[in-house]
């Protein structure tokens, strides 16, 4: 299990169903792969989507910063990898790109290890959920109120039970009130509705508008406010009767820690790119220590594998971003997951999609 070669590749594809966040939509994804080698030939993968460009600096940064400190190292020193990166890259990272090159190689290295077990990483790390359901994500706000309906309908007749739109941003108070409306009446009372509104609010104005939508019996009301604006967070979640829930934007649980010590967030939904498996186990731990339980952001064919593994998990965000990339695609049947039994996540590459797509 000793750490012979990384390699990590650039791969720019077009999207199946773009994200249409707003009146511009993004061409292609942005992926980066890192393979991470053993000297007994086992290969371990890791990847991030990378949603506003930066592949090449973060690929910078692995050569410079992280591949030559984990050369030669056993791989199966995860939780030792991931503490020597995130202490040598301190002064220089500590948020930013610097995790996420270390998030892309700490996945690779649970590959690698459920690989060498023969066990899925859920297996491994101890299974707990046999199942685990989903909300359909993807009613962009740049969809307009029909398109957003539209989409949401396509999710319940695929068998979800859940929703997500998007608020804010494109539209003023009043309108987001409109499309909440819409969507409502169009779903009946059966389908939860998430509404997301991607830090675009103030807490004055997520406390207006909020008011509002708790006519509509939302499940939760998403990054109300920017990330750094934890007070805001609470005084949101202590006027409204909705749930706040939020911390996709977050680095590390230690970036976390004031809404751990002011716990007002019943949910949390932590990236794996900002972290890897090894930090977002241990936020799972955290959050259940305090009551909360998971619906992590992005990510859900891998994300199934922690999902499976933690006794707080709440629900998976699914999007077809990467359904088209892989052998054997891990996907919700009637909104719901149930994690593979593949060695280490799972997740294989089409090779056809690697040789069509990489352009470094």
């Amino acid at each position: 299990m000793i750490i012979k070669e990384v390699r990590t590749r650039h791969i720019r594809a077009p999207w199946v169903e773009p994200p249409v966040f707003g009146a511009v939509v993004p061409e292609n994804r942005d992926v980066l792969v890192a393979e991470i080698e053993t000297a007994s030939g086992i290969v371990g993968m890791g990847y991030l989507i990378l949603l506003r460009g930066g592949v090449p600096t973060v690929r910078a940064c692995l050569e410079e910063l992280v591949i030559p400190e984990i050369i030669g190292r056993d791989a199966t020193d995860i939780e030792g990898i991931w503490q020597h990166l995130w202490k040598a890259n301190y002064w220089i990272g500590r948020m930013g790109v610097t995790v996420l090159a270390q998030s892309v190689i700490d996945i690779a290295l649970w590959d690698a290890l459920g690989k060498r077990a023969g066990m899925p990483l859920h297996r491994l790390w101890g299974h707990s959920a046999d199942t685990i359901p989903a909300y359909g994500s993807g009613c962009w706000r740049g969809y307009g109120p029909e398109g957003m309906v539209d989409r949401a309908k396509r999710y319940v007749d695929q068998g979800f039970k859940a929703i997500k739109m998007q608020c804010g941003h494109l539209f003023d108070r009043h309108q987001d009130v409109r499309n909440v409306a819409m969507m409502r009446d169009a779903l009946g009372p059966e389908i939860d509705i998430m509404i997301d509104c991607n830090m675009g609010w103030t807490a004055d104005q997520a406390i207006i508008t909020g008011r509002k939508f708790q006519d509509y019996d939302l499940y939760w009301l998403e990054e109300p406010v920017d990330c750094e604006d934890f007070a805001g967070y609470a005084r949101i979640a202590e006027t409204l009767d909705l749930r706040i829930v939020g911390g996709e934007t977050h680095f590390t649980r230690f970036d976390m820690r004031p809404f751990f010590e002011h716990s007002r967030l019943p949910i949390l939904q932590p990236d794996v790119m900002r972290g890897g498996l090894t930090e977002l186990r241990k936020i799972a731990t955290v959050a259940d220590t305090h009551g909360m339980t998971i619906a992590p952001h992005l990510f859900p064919e891998l994300m199934v594998q922690l999902m499976a593994a933690i006794p707080n998990g709440h629900i998976l965000e699914y999007v077809n971003w990467m359904d088209d990339a892989w052998v054997d695609p891990v996907l919700p049947v009637e909104g719901v997951y149930t994690a593979p039994e593949r060695p280490g996540h799972g997740l294989v590459f089409k090779d056809d999609f690697l040789a069509e797509y990489t352009v470094g």
